[in-house]
């Protein structure tokens, strides 16, 4: 998660608030009260005025409208308002984020806001658990959902010296395991073991 997030006022106005979140290039930004206590969030479609409300005001009136209308008006609050607590895995922070179809929450401790967790956070996570960031080999082999079978399949790449950055293994529709794994050698980093690989009987 992000600590200590970036975060507004209530009463602060929509066209500050705007200036703000672009020159700080961010998309969620919890409103806090006393004591940094979650008030409720905004993000830029938040921040929209519908024609509607403009449609019957002249100029002046606009401009009016637009320069004191203040976050307290237009942020996500109540049951629109959705959060996680510090101890929350990663996947429970997905789940809630696919559930809820927000790709923020804040993360609260005793309803103080001590981080934000987006879908991007996540998303640098799931790349670094499939060790996309270091040179390597990459192989996806499909497994018996068996007992021991992972341990078939990785056993003769250690013997022979070479490093597992990550292993992950995903079930398919018909339940069977697929296994992705990214490797490289002891001795020579991005070298090609896929010659070496054997599957375990009942792959295909």
């Amino acid at each position: 998660m992000l600590q200590h997030p970036i975060m507004i006022e209530p009463h602060k106005r929509v066209l500050e608030t705007q200036r703000m979140m672009v020159e700080n290039q961010v998309y969620y930004l919890p409103v806090i009260g006393d004591g940094k206590r979650l008030l409720g969030m905004v993000t830029p479609p938040r921040l929209a005025i519908p024609p509607e409300k403009l449609g019957s005001l002249d100029v002046w009136e606009i401009s009016h409208y637009l320069s004191t209308l203040t976050i307290e008006k237009v942020m996500l609050k109540g049951k629109d308002l959705h959060t996680i607590g510090p101890d929350a895995t990663m996947e429970e922070a997905a789940e809630r984020m696919i559930e809820k179809k927000v790709g923020g929450l804040p993360v609260l401790d005793r309803d103080v806001v001590i981080g934000l967790i987006t879908d991007q956070d996540i998303l640098l996570k799931f790349r670094d658990v499939l060790g996309a960031t270091e040179p390597g080999m990459r192989v996806v082999v499909r497994i018996p959902g068996r007992r021991g079978e992972a341990v078939r399949l990785t056993q003769p790449m250690l013997d022979r010296g070479w490093w597992i950055m990550s292993l992950v293994n995903i079930r398919s529709p018909d339940r069977k395991a697929t296994g992705t794994l990214s490797s490289r050698s002891g001795d020579a980093p991005g070298k090609n073991c896929g010659r070496s690989l054997r599957p375990s009987r009942g792959t295909r």
